[in-house]
């Protein structure tokens, strides 16, 4: 029997008729090779060191979701968590170059962050106190967390100008902390530098040639206390907005083979306050511009650090703690899923969401820690999509929104589709190039790979015959609940997604449908 094909359809429906206009759509996925290839685990998601007096536009969105104050003994937390086997948490932010690690031989008072005018973002330097480090990581440990580090970049510099720091980086603070670490046992998956420091910055920023410099020393500290280790953290930088000339200055000055990955934050939906979020999420056009900059960046790699890999390493879509009753609900799945599939087909490794908990944007409430619609996105994707991309050419209207990757830990092919038109269905007929291509083997021009032999012997697609039983697809199709698009239940097959009377993630079933049927991409309906 041949493979089962995935397709995970986003749409939404209003429980309404309205006039709406039914398209047909030609959909032809290159199965035979990988356009792009992410890591394992690339869904990943922060936590953020905002306390909970950090207020804008009128609210407070983070309650207690701080890595300093967020309650780690939630059942709930633990369940999200490891129904990922492998979630990769990163924990930085905004004020992740004012935190004091209690460790060691810090000179400076370690006291929590208090709101204060002059300090940066508003807030005085904080204090990360082992006794809670502890706490962290026995979290990460039972859940089998895969860990970012977020580094304090600005420890031992001073203002220059208002948004310019100079002097030479302190690092020993961070080798104390980092010792801390190594001494106990505590798997680290990456270490990062600073955040938001690149370019122009946010807040603060540090000069290219300076950055790349404390880079070296960085990765000469982390050779150091891993000497020992069987495995040795790989090293992140910048963790900013990407700037071309700043970015390719410090690979300069870094040279080969010290940062292993190259991080760059997205907020491409603008501020959070933004009254027209809604329809910036729902406009392809919109959707597309952030596309220059992962071309930008890739084309950057490989031209002055083809040594490093490309990740996303904070992306809450709109800044400024998100946007309230957009960010955390369904529609808010539309850009969250859309992003996805757009970093991915550019190579990039890793896509950290901004937040796991905590803001507007947090893929858990920050009051129940039950999950929000953009969890169960994360969750699917994460289970159904594998991570080698494929290349998906479409003739239909640039509102459905076709992404194709390898499935995920079995033979076949998932694709995912997004209809962002408020008055279209789509009728989908699917097409792949494996006839033009095994034509041109037939002739002796292409050279069959590990990867083509093992999906001929699997590959069946619609319309095809693999074998005298029937075939079928799976099919998981996510609508809001009672159709409102704002809505913080997310549906899929009909079925509301809520944890179980234990607590626990519900199931995420598919339908089964015959090959030979139809697909049909419902229309996205009005706010």
């Amino acid at each position: 029997m041949g493979f089962q094909l995935q397709l995970f359809l986003f749409l939404a429906f209003v429980p309404v008729i309205l006039a709406q206009e039914v398209t047909n759509a030609k959909i032809v996925v290159e199965g035979t090779r990988a356009i792009a290839e992410n890591d394992d685990n690339f869904i990943c998601a922060t936590l953020d060191w905002w306390p909970h007096d950090k207020c804008n536009y009128n609210q407070c969105p983070w309650g207690y979701s701080s890595v300093t104050n967020l309650d780690l003994s939630h059942p709930f937390m633990a369940k999200a968590i490891q129904a990922f086997k492998r979630l990769r948490i990163r924990i930085g932010g905004s004020l992740q170059d004012q935190v004091l690690y209690d460790v060691g031989n810090l000179k400076s008072p370690c006291h929590p962050f208090r709101k204060m005018k002059d300090g940066l973002f508003g807030f005085s330097k904080g204090c990360l106190h082992m006794t809670r480090w502890d706490e962290l990581n026995h979290l990460f440990s039972t859940t089998g967390a895969l860990v970012t580090f977020g580094l304090n970049a600005l420890y031992g510099r001073h203002q220059i100008r208002p948004k310019d720091w100079g002097g030479a980086w302190d690092s020993s603070n961070t080798y104390d902390f980092m010792n801390y670490t190594v001494s106990k046992g505590y798997q680290i998956d990456s270490w990062e530098f600073g955040n938001e420091l690149s370019g122009s910055g946010i807040g603060a920023s540090v000069r290219a040639e300076e950055y790349g410099k404390d880079l070296i020393n960085l990765k000469n500290i982390i050779n150091d206390l891993y000497k020992n280790s069987n495995s040795k953290p790989s090293l992140l930088a910048p963790g900013g907005f990407f700037e071309k000339e700043w970015y390719e200055k410090f690979l300069q000055v870094s040279g080969p083979g010290i940062v292993n990955s190259l991080t760059h934050h997205i907020y491409n939906l603008g501020a959070g306050v933004d009254p027209h979020l809604v329809n910036k999420i729902l406009d392809p056009y919109f959707l597309s511009k952030v596309s220059q900059t992962f071309v930008n960046l890739k084309e950057t790699i490989e031209k002055h650090g083809p040594w490093a890999s490309a990740w996303v390493g904070e992306s809450g879509g709109a800044f400024n703690s998100g946007g309230r009753n957009v960010s955390d609900t369904f529609v808010n799945s539309f850009w969250y899923l859309d992003q996805l599939g757009m970093a991915s087909r550019y190579n990039t490794k890793v896509y950290c969401r901004q937040t796991l908990i905590g803001g507007n944007y947090g893929l858990l409430s920050k009051t129940t820690s039950a999950p929000n619609p953009d969890y169960y996105s994360a969750l699917l994707w994460h289970r159904l999509m594998g991570k080698e991309v494929l290349a998906v050419d479409s003739d239909a209207s640039s509102f459905l929104r076709s992404y194709a990757h390898c499935s995920k830990g079995r033979a076949g092919i998932t694709l995912l589709f997004i209809n962002l038109s408020n008055s279209t269905d789509f009728i989908i007929s699917l097409q792949n190039n494996m006839s033009m291509t095994l034509s041109g083997e037939a002739q002796g021009l292409y050279k069959e790979t590990p990867f083509m032999r093992g999906f001929k012997k699997t590959v069946s697609w619609v319309g095809s015959k693999a074998s005298d039983a029937p075939l079928f697809r799976e099919e998981y199709h996510l609508t809001p609940k009672d159709g409102y698009l704002r809505s913080h239940t997310m549906v899929l097959n009909g079925i509301p997604l809520e944890l179980t009377n234990d607590g626990d993630i519900p199931r995420l079933d598919p339908v089964h449908v015959h090959m030979n049927s139809l697909i049909q991409i419902s229309y996205s309906g009005v706010a």
